[in-house]
């Protein structure tokens, strides 16, 4: 458990090292108060815990949490050349994904119970937590790979037929609108205005 701690306390003090927008106003603002910014940190930590207990659209924030963290550092794995990175937060949109249809579902009715939006912050933080057992690797390893390894080739034998079946669909439906734009119906002629010029009448 002290390891674990140890890794955490290790990934946020590298957070907090780095180049970004976070850090430089956290820096920004150590420079004007001259506390130091792990400090800033975890005050901002503790109001924000707060704030998913009793504020108003906590709900938004615990989305943001989930999303803006994890989207960062999806950003920099795809630049990274390492690829064991971009499998870890593949993972984790996939259970983000999973979660989050889940969630629809079931949100009318959870989020009426107390802390709901703590534990479902503290769920996401579990599933992006920068240890090997996190929540996203084991949900995966143990629930979503196997449910999937087992219905893959049904799956895509249903997709396949889908989208043939779609194919075929556009094919028929383009077909059709040529067709009838070649051959529709012509012009309808002009109606003949009657002549302007004076007519004599005849004298029998």
């Amino acid at each position: 458990m002290l390891a674990i701690f140890t890794k955490i306390k290790d990934r946020v003090e590298a957070f907090l090292n780095e180049k970004n927008i976070v850090t430089d106003c956290l820096n920004k603002i150590e420079e004007k108060t001259g506390i130091k910014k792990r400090y800033l940190a975890l005050g901002a930590v503790g109001v924000t815990g707060a704030y998913l207990l009793f504020g108003y659209g906590a709900s938004l924030l615990c989305n943001l949490i989930g999303f803006v963290y994890p989207a960062y550092y999806s950003i920099k794995a795809i630049e990274s050349p390492d690829k064991e990175d971009d499998t870890q937060w593949l993972t984790y949109w996939v259970i983000y994904s999973f979660f989050s249809v889940g969630e629809f579902f079931s949100d009318i009715f959870l989020h009426w119970f107390p802390f709901y939006y703590v534990c479902k912050c503290l769920f996401l933080l579990w599933c992006m937590a920068p240890v090997s057992w996190n929540g996203s690797q084991v949900l995966y390893r143990y629930a979503v790979r196997p449910f999937f390894l087992k219905h893959e080739a049904r799956v895509d034998e249903i997709s396949g037929k889908a989208m043939s079946a779609a194919e075929n669909v556009t094919r028929e439906v383009l077909h059709t609108l040529v067709r009838n734009r070649a051959v529709g119906p012509a012009e309808p002629e002009a109606k003949r205005l009657p002549s302007s010029a004076f007519t004599e009448p005849t004298v029998d």
